[in-house]
């Protein structure tokens, strides 16, 4: 150091003595003296240099030459390390800002042609063939061109992050010439794409929480940030298995590997990576939709299991030496967050009784009082599985409950001052009246039984339900003149409260497997211009065509339903847009697995 450090600062000489002279260990001992009191203790320049590998027992010289190299690698390798972080952050800030920057443009004022047909090309359409929603040969989802563009982001930022600002040099004492430049570069890499998968991991968590806070800052879907998490997913998995398997070759090289196997850094890297490696094959959509249960406990077991190996990873390596360990903190904070909410959204219902209704084979409705919210929500009924955590998202058709069926007749005292005279001409002193029950706050569901716990709903008549709401606020359409839903079954109830909020023109749609289930929803539906299909399929391009062709204003169509009505609405709107002078926004209300 007074050989080669000569015009730099003492404080910062003081500082890098103190941080590293005895080690960077936590359990190293702090240096006996500074270094300007142990310069002073040296009366004479030492004469004798150090031969790498002897012990260093006395004051000795470093020859230039092991001085460079050493120099060399500490300096190259901090200036990687300042890379990865800042690259890292770049990645993680990006996915972030992306989505929000992207959002604003509905704040900008174009012309609602140039919108419409932005989204007639790009914005709707799925991006190649017919099928978004419906999903291809029953494995996957297709994206939206829009969403595709998204991801493409998403995989370039990954690749180009993983591929530039790299810098070898020699001599270097820490990668010898024996490896050569290439062999420094491997091994930057192998740290870069450790630390890009670190940092994709906060993003991984805040795409699929419910409580997402982006979900607030933008006007995209859950089921479109849930598609990006499991694209992050896979970038993180590809990047933690590039990084081992880089080092795992360097250490076979070496013929170290049988020794760092057995270090606790080695085995919590290898626990990591391994649960991320079975949470892909392992999350595939015939497993999330067949077994729901199963998938979601087994998600956030090996999930755990990734944060822990990670941690450990660093800690048993590294301690807190790089700030590494920052990465996970953020991942575990917004997990944290999230579940937090949950917690207090559930705890601000409290405990409340579900009143069952059966209307036929395929459907009951579910009254819960005395709870508010809009959009969907998700019960969680404790009392019908020993699964207490279980629940399940259900859209609010009604935040009212029915009055009573039956009229209470009620008896007043004629007073001729509030009444007037009787209308019969009778002399009579008093009068009944029919009056229904008050409406009540509450929020009523629709839902299609099928197996599980919608199954064992229809044996109840009440029974204990917690209620975590609301979620998914629905957009505003008021500056739309027309507003055309098209729903299919129990996606009936994500349009009704949309439909009773228009203040415009409206027309409701309805394909439904019974006409029970109709008229059980006819008061909800009161005033609605409507058409029905009971047990046929609705000619979903005849109804659009013929609403939207010669309509002179602007248009906003909804449609929930199942999967394939969806995609046939989503391709027949671009269509319109496309070929026809129609104004038309597309709206799509369904639940993402």
């Amino acid at each position: 150091m007074s050989t080669h450090c000569q015009g730099v600062a003492v404080w910062d000489l003081e500082k890098y003595w103190t941080l590293n002279v005895a080690g960077k260990q936590p359990d190293q001992p702090v240096p006996t003296a500074i270094y300007q009191q142990t310069l002073a203790r040296v009366p004479t320049a030492p004469s004798d240099t150090l031969v790498i590998g002897e012990d260093l027992n006395r004051t000795m010289l470093v020859s230039a030459e092991d001085y460079q190299a050493s120099y060399n690698a500490q300096d190259v390798f901090e200036r990687m390390e300042s890379n990865h972080e800042r690259y890292g952050v770049v990645l993680l800030v990006s996915g972030a800002i992306v989505p929000i920057a992207f959002s604003l443009l509905r704040f900008v004022p174009f012309p609602t042609v140039w919108a419409t047909k932005f989204n007639a090309w790009l914005g709707y359409p799925p991006v190649f063939g017919s099928s978004h929603k419906a999903p291809v040969a029953g494995l996957f989802h297709l994206p939206t061109r829009g969403q595709a563009f998204i991801i493409l982001y998403l995989v370039s930022i990954n690749i180009i992050l993983s591929a530039v600002g790299y810098q070898g040099i020699q001599p270097n004492s820490w990668y010898p010439s024996i490896l050569g430049i290439d062999g420094q570069i491997i091994i930057f890499v192998a740290n870069r794409v450790g630390v890009l998968s670190f940092a994709n991991l906060p993003l991984l968590f805040l795409y699929a929480g419910r409580n997402n806070v982006l979900l607030w800052l933008t006007n995209w879907s859950h089921g479109t940030f849930l598609l990006l998490h499991r694209w992050v997913a896979w970038l993180a998995t590809l990047q933690a298995v590039l990084h081992s398997a880089i080092y795992l070759r360097i250490y076979l090289h070496n013929d170290t590997h049988a020794s760092e196997a057995q270090l606790t850094y080695w085995v919590w890297g290898i626990v990591a990576t391994l649960c991320m490696s079975i949470l892909l094959p392992s999350s595939i959509l015939p497993i999330r939709k067949n077994l729901y249960e199963f998938f979601l406990a087994w998600h956030v077991v090996l999930s755990i299991f990734v944060l822990v190996g990670c941690l450990w990873h660093i800690l048993a390596r590294f301690t807190r030496q790089w700030g590494y360990e920052n990465w996970i903190y953020t991942a575990i904070a917004i997990w944290g967050f999230e579940r937090a909410m949950r917690l207090a959204r559930l705890a601000r219902n409290g405990i409340q009784t579900a009143q069952v209704t059966v209307i036929d084979d395929d459907y009951i409705r579910v009254n819960i009082e005395k709870v508010s919210g809009s959009g969907h929500a998700f019960l969680y009924f404790p009392t019908l599985t020993w699964r207490v955590w279980e629940n399940h998202p259900f859209s609010v058709a009604s935040t009212v409950l029915p009055a009573s069926e039956r009229p209470s007749p009620v008896r007043y005292d004629k007073d001729v001052e509030k009444l007037g005279s009787s209308s019969d001409g009778s002399d009579s002193d008093s009068q009944t009246v029919q009056r229904r029950s008050p409406t009540k706050v509450g929020l009523t569901f629709l839902v299609r039984t099928k197996a599980g716990v919608t199954a064992q709903l229809r044996m109840h008549a009440t029974l204990p339900v917690l209620v975590e709401s609301a979620y998914g606020p629905h957009e505003d359409l008021s500056t739309y003149s027309l507003l055309i839903c098209i729903a299919g079954g129990v996606g009936i109830t994500a349009c009704i409260p949309i439909l009773r909020a228009h203040p415009g023109t409206t027309k409701l749609f309805w394909g439904a497997r019974s006409q029970k289930v109709i008229e059980t929803m006819r008061c909800s539906l009161a005033g609605i211009e409507m058409e029905s299909y009971v047990g046929k399929r609705m000619n979903i391009s005849e109804v659009l065509h013929r609403e939207l062709v010669e309509c002179s204003t602007t248009a906003a169509v909804l449609v929930s339903g199942p999967s394939e009505m969806a995609d046939e609405v989503r391709c027949v709107v671009s269509e319109l847009s496309r070929q026809k002078r129609v104004q038309v926004k597309l709206i799509e209300e369904a639940f993402s697995w």
